[in-house]
């Protein structure tokens, strides 16, 4: 026990020992060669200050403009994913045997020419794509899972019929 105590009490002096040196490094690092009296040190202090530089800000990405929505198959989007950075890009997880997949599915094909612009649905059969259901956890058909530009998942749901529905969601 007293051992413990006294090993507490070295780590505690050697936090406050180092805590001191970071601060000491920290207000000399701050200092500018106006603050010095000593032309050695005020010439070292400012050489030093010079070559520390600032870092930049990274430049803010400019916003990618929407292009026209629509529901398109997945080799469409994997092909040209670029192209759809500016839009909302859903991913309907469907199948042939499931009948909602099948009335939503007409819904979306019934309406591909009033799609609205920045909205593209894209359709997933959910019997032959194992990888991507286990990378966005899809365990059911019907699911639709909204996706940023790097494909990272944004939201997910089920059950949606209609355009106006999908838009509500996302």
């Amino acid at each position: 026990m007293a051992l413990r105590m006294m090993d507490l009490g070295k780590s505690a002096r050697f936090g406050i020992g180092l805590g001191a040196a970071v601060a000491a490094v920290a207000v000399t690092a701050g200092c500018s060669s106006s603050a010095s009296n000593d032309a050695g040190s005020s010439a070292s202090s400012s050489s030093a200050a010079s070559a520390v530089a600032e870092p930049s800000a990274p430049a803010a990405a400019a916003p990618v403009a929407a292009t026209a929505g629509g529901y398109i198959d997945l080799d469409a989007y994997e092909a040209d994913k670029a192209s759809l950075a500016g839009n909302n890009v859903v991913l309907f997880f469907n199948a042939s045997w499931c009948p909602t997949c099948r009335e939503a599915n007409s819904n979306f094909e019934a309406s591909k020419a009033s799609f609205p612009n920045g909205l593209t649905i894209v359709n997933v059969d959910y019997d032959s794509n194992t990888d991507l259901r286990k990378q966005y956890g899809v365990t059911t058909q019907h699911t639709f899972v909204a996706v940023d530009p790097d494909g990272e998942q944004l939201k997910k749901w089920t059950g949606s019929d209609t355009i106006a529905q999908v838009e509500a969601r996302i």
